[in-house]
């Protein structure tokens, strides 16, 4: 019984957090990681500029922190039930989750990097190539997405209850 009331306790906590910090959340971070068009004109000096850009990495910390929520679920499942088929399909995400947290945090470091130290846009040979990252980091998310639900599917279902010996709700009498 402790077993089914850790799952469900992980299940608890994996939804609710794929849902609101992996589909939700990138809305949030965009906006407060982002150095915003009203930041640049008040810029003046090299030291600010560079200031304001690495201002962004303490919220780049945190947000991979709250991205890896989900994540740790997976691994606390297979602890919970090893099955050597899933601990590949979980070390497969974990390495996915790595590699699109690398390419936000260069993507978001990089579009904060938006002004010069003199208030004006520019548009470095660097920041030319971070602007292609987010399309980098979709190839990477979807199939880390689609892992991750059926993963947390397959943990969050009961297996103690066979398929045949379900109720139907025609089934069910009160």
């Amino acid at each position: 019984m402790t077993r089914l009331a850790v799952r469900a306790l992980l299940a608890v906590v994996f939804w609710p957090s794929l849902f609101f910090f992996w589909f939700l959340g990138p809305f949030v971070f965009l906006s407060l990681s982002a150095t915003s068009s009203e930041v640049c004109p008040r810029l003046e000096t090299r030291v600010e500029f560079l200031a304001a850009a690495n201002g962004t990495i303490p919220m780049l910390a945190v947000q991979g922190l709250v991205y890896a929520v989900p994540i740790l679920c997976l691994v606390l499942w297979e602890r919970l039930l090893p099955e050597p088929a899933r601990a590949r399909h979980i070390a497969t995400c974990v390495k996915l989750f790595a590699v699109t947290i690398v390419v936000g945090t260069l993507w978001a470091y990089g579009s904060s990097l938006m002004c010069d130290g003199y208030g004006q846009p520019f548009f470095s040979p660097v920041w030319q190539w971070t602007s292609y990252l987010p399309l980098v980091g979709i190839a990477f998310n979807v199939p880390l997405y689609v892992l991750t639900v059926s993963l947390g599917r397959a943990y969050s279902t009961r297996e103690d209850v066979p398929a045949g010996d379900v109720p139907q709700p025609d089934q069910i009498v009160p």
